[in-house]
């Protein structure tokens, strides 16, 4: 699997956000900024994104992950 699946999975099941994926060789960096995770701490937010990925960790074509993951307002403040 590479970044590009994954981005597509990902944007795929999160519609709302802007997904961007860095990385190969199992190992990731997935950033999301979306209002889907508004109201959510950042476990509920990876927990959001993990139960995407799972069936592909579990299968070990990723082996690791790292996220970075927004709403939109929190993003825009980061400017």
């Amino acid at each position: 699997m590479n970044s590009e699946a994954i981005m597509q999975l990902l944007a795929a099941e999160l519609p709302d956000c802007e997904v961007k994926v860095e990385g190969g060789d199992g190992k990731y960096l997935v950033t999301a900024i979306g209002d889907t995770f508004a109201g959510l701490n950042a476990v509920k937010r990876q927990q959001a994104v993990y139960r995407i990925l799972n069936p592909h960790i579990a299968s070990g074509a990723i082996h690791a992950v790292t996220m970075r993951l927004f709403t939109r307002d929190e993003f825009n403040a980061l400017a």
